[in-house]
């Protein structure tokens, strides 16, 4: 069994990431602050060990984590 990377709230902001949604968008879609918003980003980007937003989309699709 695989076991998540993502907490379930930095699956639903990548979700909306790969949607070509805005941190402003995405703070307002899940009703919580831009901060927060940067702050689940940057907490996935350390738990995979990448560069950036884009590295760490590529790499969730990789590992099945997220689907286009």
């Amino acid at each position: 069994m695989n076991k998540k990377i993502l907490t379930d709230r930095e699956q639903e902001v990548f979700e909306l990431l790969i949607k070509n949604k805005s941190t402003s968008e995405i703070s307002k879609m899940l009703k919580i602050s831009e901060k927060t918003v940067r702050n689940h980003i940057s907490n996935a980007i350390q738990k995979l060990g990448v560069k950036g937003r884009a590295q760490a989309v590529i790499e969730l699709l990789k590992l099945g984590e997220l689907s286009i």
